[in-house]
């Protein structure tokens, strides 16, 4: 049985490239994820493997964190900016023993970030990038239990830190930033795709993980306001009005757009930043933040929870309005601050 039948057998709707949207109930999905654990295939994010001398210096010298200092067996991840610091891409970089790098990219991202890549090396730079799409899928968990369920299943990985990767035989294991509860990220090769699935279900039965689709990440997702791509990881946006201040260096060289992020962060000064929302109604995204009649901003990103309906979103507005319990309109529905994620971190 292939991975695409074996999510049909559990159940599941498929979107156009494959991945499971739903299990058939996405109520129970979501209560799995903020209660016990979920497991989600997410292989449409992708996957790269960097080798040669400067597999490293390349994306170190054009993108916003420092990457020459990752040690072996950690990630870190890094945003790619334009001349003028507008986030072009993210992707999470991995250090793998034997002069290897694993880069992980946003969902449909990974030839994109290839190419940009390859544009990106000179004359006498040494880098071979490859994609790894057809080689290894990707799974996930999110939840409470999810570290209980990695014990479970592969407890070599179990003690891993956040960011932390290991290799178990041909199988990549790493413990991600998280959304819900604790955050996994399984690398299979393709051929071992189903075996893996299966016995990560299994494994994880005991502390109630069930399988889990697209559409409840993108609840997760939003709840934590974290940015997605083609949403708030767009040009219109630089990385520090996305409250990405930790896949930000300001102790490293030159990279493209450091000098105004620099001035940005020494002079405390963003025009924007990203607030978590609750919104009256639903309202569909994007779509302009209004306060006292004005536009103060954009409703970037929207979704209705599904176990007691609350509506949430992400938004983006001026610095001035950014408050806790600030009211702005959305299309005329109210959308009120309930966090301020984008804040700047004490140094």
């Amino acid at each position: 049985m292939s991975l695409v039948e074996r999510h049909t057998a559990l159940g599941a709707a498929l979107a156009n490239d494959g991945i499971p949207l739903h299990y058939g109930d996405q109520r129970r999905e979501y209560a799995a994820a903020l209660n016990s654990a979920v497991l989600m295939e997410r292989s449409h994010e992708g996957r790269l493997l960097l080798t040669g001398r400067d597999r490293l210096a390349i994306m170190h010298r054009i993108s916003t964190n420092d990457l020459e200092s990752i040690p072996v067996g950690s990630g870190r991840p890094t945003i790619f900016t334009n001349a003028t610091a507008r986030v072009l891409d993210r992707a999470t970089v991995y250090v793998l023993p034997a002069d290897r790098v694993f880069v992980l990219t946003e969902p449909g991202r990974g030839d994109a970030l290839r190419g940009y890549l390859q544009r990106n090396v000179f004359f006498n730079d040494e880098l071979k990038v490859a994609s790894l799409a057809t080689e290894r899928r990707q799974f996930v968990l999110h939840g409470p239990t999810a570290d209980q369920v990695i014990a479970a299943a592969f407890p070599a990985a179990a003690d891993l830190p956040v960011l932390g990767l290991v290799e178990l035989d041909d199988l990549l294991v790493a413990r991600d930033k998280p959304l819900a509860g604790s955050h996994w990220r399984v690398f299979p090769a393709a051929e071992q795709a189903e075996a893996v699935w299966d016995h990560l279900l299994t494994a994880g039965a005991a502390f109630g993980l069930l399988p889990a689709g697209s559409l409840t990440y993108n609840v997760l997702r939003i709840g934590a306001a974290r940015p997605g791509v083609g949403r708030e990881l767009t040009a219109d946006y630089i990385p520090l009005e996305l409250g990405l201040w930790d896949e930000v260096s300001f102790k490293k060289g030159c990279y493209t757009g450091q000098e105004i992020i620099a001035r940005m962060e020494s002079r405390g000064r963003i025009a924007k930043t990203i607030v978590a929302l609750e919104l009256e109604a639903a309202v569909t995204a994007p779509c302009p933040l209004l306060h006292e009649g004005r536009e103060v901003g954009t409703l970037t990103s929207s979704v209705t929870e599904p176990l007691n309906g609350q509506h949430l979103g992400i938004g983006v507005v001026k610095l001035a309005q950014a408050e806790v319990d600030q009211v702005f309109t959305a299309h005329g529905v109210s959308a009120r601050v309930t966090r301020l994620p984008g804040v700047q971190p004490p140094l």
